[in-house]
């Protein structure tokens, strides 16, 4: 009988991911009732089926408790969605189901109820993984949450195999619920209804915003709430193909769709906007067709990605800019009287460790507060959720962006946030006539970066700490000595009033003087040891962090020329090659993008 081993590695920081190969029956069976405990019910008797077995917790009324469950494209997701719907149901809680939907949507339905809500999908993951992320009381999981659950489910299966008669059971009540006597049945809501509601909702936003918008159209025609604008989207095959062109055809004039047809196979790539060079079909489209502008979502909605008019691909650094600016000019306290907002103190604006070194300047020109977060846009959703209103949005390097103005969902809603910054362009800039996207990007500070890459977990000369916490202590001992050694000026010579402990990451570099450490950190740099090590330089910035979805360091580079950029590599292949020499070749040979 299987152990479930191999699934531990399918429960990561996020959500489930992993290969479809680890989703068996067996394995669904117990993350099912792994998830029923979650949501309220009470440990089973491994003897009987669950649904004798499962009585809820006198403390909770099951009747108000009510989980939406809906799945994405890929092969199987919609089989293990139903086995899910099954389990939870024959253990008394209340099931939705809002079939193919995208992330962001299970998100909205499950607000509408008692915010629980799970979802099977693998995001922008290639067509054999399968993967399940879910909701509680409105929040992500935590790491934390997603190891109980592991354990949870482990434990569930143990409980299971100490009685045999109990495992058939259990198998045939999976797999022959129909005929079986349940606590209640799952509840579908029509496509029509799941899509027609979510676009109501986002209607009404822009009605808050822009309560008296109505553009005139050529010819006396009477005026039109849509935006006059040409927009061209790449589904990618993704989630996004079975609402997006109603969607967006409800606000914009013209909509010209590409990869919409909903295929779990995914013929044209990896459902991954910012896969390289992924964007190329969407970018001669936009030329072709003229367009202002055009979006591509990843396979379960929650990335965005933007080519502007002129066919470049728009960095998700200025992307998350531009979306910055948004949120912050059609903020309700940016809309109040001026005495009110110099009442306020600044908005936050929330960016992961991977973006430029330019980003935080550009926020604080704004009149925000840039405020620096570890990877994750679970973590970003929970920080703001916790800052009571201050954080008002938030973005990351990867296409994830999320408004915090109590109008819509705190998520990162990829097709939301692009209507938002449509809506943006037309009403304050004019799309059509006055001002294109291409003439607001091309006066942002130009840099060249390498892409956000994949590099092998390399071997540490040490066994109890990773690389990147080698690297961590000997950057912070770097530190301390260019610190220490730049302190008071007597006349004649330098006084140094500290001295820094000595550096036990390397034996090779327990001693160093302090030109070599000015070499390797000048004067002036900033480091951010948060979420791997993230230095700011003058002319650029790097970081190298331990990715938190795969085995594997990711790394991602910027300067303001391309001189500046191998510059900024070839300091953190020093940085790196104490520890590991083929790492530092690795950090060299990045390409820019």
């Amino acid at each position: 009988m299987p152990s479930f081993a191999a699934q531990q590695c399918l429960f990561r920081a996020y959500d489930i991911r992993g290969s479809r190969q680890h989703f068996t029956t067996d394995f669904i069976l117990a993350l099912g009732k792994a998830f029923a405990h979650l949501y309220g019910a009470t440990d089973c008797d491994p003897t009987a089926a669950p649904a004798n077995a499962c009585l809820p917790k006198p403390s909770i009324n099951l009747e108000k408790i009510i989980i939406v469950l809906g799945y994405d494209v890929r092969l199987g997701s919609d089989i293990i969605a139903q086995r899910l719907a099954d389990i939870l149901t024959e253990y008394g809680l209340q099931v939705i189901q809002l079939g193919l939907i995208t992330t962001p949507m299970m998100v909205f339905w499950a607000e509408q109820y008692s915010g629980h809500g799970i979802i099977v999908t693998a995001s922008h993951s290639a067509k054999d993984i399968l993967g399940i992320k879910w909701l509680v009381n409105h929040q992500s999981p935590s790491h934390a949450e997603i190891q109980l659950l592991w354990q949870k489910t482990r434990a569930n299966y143990a409980c299971d195999l100490s009685n045999s008669q109990a495992r058939v059971d259990a198998q045939n009540t999976l797999t022959n619920t129909i005929d079986k006597p349940i606590c209640s049945q799952p509840f579908n809501l029509s496509d029509t209804q799941v899509a027609t509601t979510y676009i109501e909702a986002i209607a009404q936003v822009f009605k808050q915003i822009h309560p008296c918008n109505k553009q005139h159209s050529k010819d006396n025609q009477p005026p039109s709430d849509t935006l006059n604008a040409l927009v061209v989207i790449d589904c990618m095959h993704g989630a996004t193909s079975n609402i997006a062109q109603r969607l967006f055809e409800h606000f914009c004039q013209q909509v010209i769709m590409l990869n919409d047809t909903a295929d779990g196979s995914f013929p044209s790539g990896n459902p991954d906007p910012t896969e390289p060079h992924r964007l190329k079909q969407l970018q001669r489209s936009v030329l072709q067709h003229q367009a202002d502008i055009g979006l591509a979502f990843d396979g379960d909605g929650d990335r965005l990605m933007i080519v502007d008019n002129s066919g470049k691909v728009v960095t998700p650094d200025h992307l998350l800019y531009l979306l910055a600016q948004v949120a912050l000019t059609e903020h309700p306290k940016a809309l109040c009287s001026k005495s009110s907002v110099n009442s306020q103190p600044p908005s936050q604006i929330l960016f992961d460790i991977k973006c430029s070194h330019h980003l935080p300047k550009l926020l604080s020109n704004l009149g925000a507060t840039p405020v620096l977060s570890k990877t994750g846009s679970s973590f970003m959703r929970r920080r703001m959720q916790q800052s009571a209103g201050q954080i008002v949005f938030a973005g990351e390097l990867s296409g994830h962006f999320i408004f915090n103005d109590s109008r819509f969902i705190i998520y990162d809603d990829a097709m939301y946030a692009a209507l938002r910054l449509l809506h943006w362009l037309v009403t304050a800039h004019g799309i059509q006539g006055k001002r294109a996207l291409t003439d607001i990007t091309q006066n942002l500070p130009a840099m060249v970066s390498t892409a956000d890459h994949y590099l092998p977990m390399p071997k540490t000369l040490k066994k109890d700490d990773a690389i990147v916490e080698q690297l961590t202590q000997f950057c912070q001992y770097l530190r301390q000595l260019v610190e220490a050694t730049v302190v008071e000026d007597s006349g004649d010579h330098w006084i140094t009033t500290r001295q820094p402990s000595p550096c036990r990451c390397s034996t090779s570099w327990q001693y160093m003087t302090s030109k070599q450490a000015k070499c390797l950190l000048p004067v002036g740099t900033k480091l951010s040891c948060i979420d791997g090590v993230r230095l700011d330089f003058a002319h650029g910035f790097g970081v190298l962090r331990q990715s938190n979805t795969s085995h594997n360091l990711t790394a991602r580079f910027a300067g303001d020329s391309i001189e500046d950029l191998r510059d900024i590599q070839a300091k953190f292949a020093a940085l790196c090659r104490p520890f590991d020499k083929k790492l530092a070749e690795q950090i060299v040979a990045i390409p820019a993008e």
